[in-house]
């Protein structure tokens, strides 16, 4: 298998990686799921990425669809990058093992159908919050605590941001 099949090969659909999970379980692995649309790739997201690797054996990628990106309210120019462009770049990265996409507002049902061993967010989150209404709420926290899984806050990079990053851009 040449370097791009093994980047392609990262990306999947659930049920795939449902599958590839229970395999790395059953080696004793510890499962880590983060999320995001990583439109433009940059420091802080690497180093979020690795910090949050470093929670576990494996990580996994919830990544926004293009629809799902569009509903945030980013802009409309956002994403600026596609979603397979952006699933290629993030499986790229020898941090991330797994890159799923979902299409929801949120990725709850993603988070509840592998049910990961950690769920990890930025520090701009709280795993404490307990509040679904609150925007420092992480979800599928619930879920995954319900199980006996950990949710941690990953610490950010100050002053880098895709949106800076557009900003700066359109000068």
């Amino acid at each position: 298998m040449d370097h791009l099949q093994v980047i392609q090969s990262r990306i999947c659909d659930r049920e795939e990686a449902l599958r590839v999970i229970n395999g790395w379980r059953l080696k004793g692995d510890r499962i880590v799921f983060t999320n995001g649309c990583f439109d433009i790739l940059h420091t802080g997201h690497v180093s979020y990425l690795a910090k949050t690797a470093d929670q576990g054996n494996r990580l996994v990628l919830g990544l926004n669809t293009d629809a799902s990106v569009k509903r945030q309210g980013k802009g409309e120019e956002r994403p600026i990058n596609k979603q397979d462009s952006r699933a290629i770049v993030m499986a790229s990265l020898h941090v991330v093992d797994l890159v799923v996409f979902f299409d929801g507002d949120t990725p709850l049902d993603l988070i509840s159908y592998l049910q990961p061993d950690v769920l990890a967010k930025g520090a701009d989150y709280d795993p404490e919050c307990t509040d679904e209404t609150d925007k420092r709420y992480i979800v599928g926290s619930k879920e995954v605590r319900s199980y006996g899984g950990k949710v941690v806050a990953i610490p950010l990079v100050e002053g880098f941001s895709t949106t800076n990053i557009i900003n700066t851009l359109k000068g």
